[in-house]
């Protein structure tokens, strides 16, 4: 998930600025009726308005934002159901893919799931929320390899474009609740414990989901829900 800031030139340029402007509303930093302006956007982003432009329709697309005839571009409606049902559906995926991998998983990728498990802890003991990104990343790419489960792990990446990843890396009690649940699931893992295994894989997705809810809420994003 690209963080909000300054953006270099690449190719998925759009790609990228949709990231950025979705992170924004999967926090809570534009909520619900605010306009996305082309011209201030690009400028924050240090891009110019042909990306932007661009990232906004695959937003409308998503249904992270409506045109506004000859107004722009607005935030669309954000519920806790939906925040409930992508971490659901997240959820779903990824304990398939764990029931696969417990059916092939070898000594060596447990080996190799404890070193990553490893790299998250140290990161965030340091409390280095870059670091905590690339571990529990590293973590879950490692993890998903090993079921052999193209499809599955490719529709759940794209599924976790709207987990402000970087929000729960600067979390400590996520941090200990990730570490927590890899080192469990390994555990399973070894134990052969497959109700376990699914119980670890769901926890971090209701905690994620928990978590998000309440910041949103806190926010005022919902319509149930008084703003500060």
């Amino acid at each position: 998930m690209t963080s909000p800031g300054r953006l270099s030139r690449r190719p998925q340029l759009s790609e990228e600025v949709a990231g950025a402007v979705r992170h924004r509303i999967m926090t809570g930093d534009l909520r619900p009726g605010d306009f996305i302006r082309l011209d201030e956007t690009a400028a924050e982003l240090g891009v110019s308005v042909t990306p932007v432009r661009e990232a906004l329709l695959t937003l409308r697309g998503e249904g992270m934002v409506n045109l506004a005839p000859h107004r722009g571009y607005v935030v669309a409606e954000l519920t806790r159901t939906d925040v409930e049902d992508i971490f659901w559906l997240q959820g779903q995926i990824a304990v398939k893919i764990a029931r696969r991998t417990a059916d092939v998983i070898t000594a060596e990728d447990l080996d190799a799931l404890t070193a990553c498990t490893d790299a998250l802890r140290r990161a965030v003991e340091n409390g280095n929320v870059d670091a905590i990104v690339e571990a529990e990343f590293e973590f879950h790419r490692t993890h998903n390899r090993i079921s052999n489960s193209g499809k599955l792990a490719w529709f759940l990446f794209n599924a976790t474009h709207y987990t402000p990843h970087r929000i729960y890396a600067a979390d400590p009690e996520w941090g200990a609740v990730a570490v927590d649940s890899h080192t469990k699931l390994i555990e399973a893992y070894r134990s052969g414990d497959r109700v376990a295994i699914a119980e670890q894989v769901q926890r971090q997705f209701d905690d994620g989901a928990a978590r998000l809810v309440a910041r949103l809420a806190d926010a005022g994003v919902f319509d149930d829900e008084p703003g500060p």
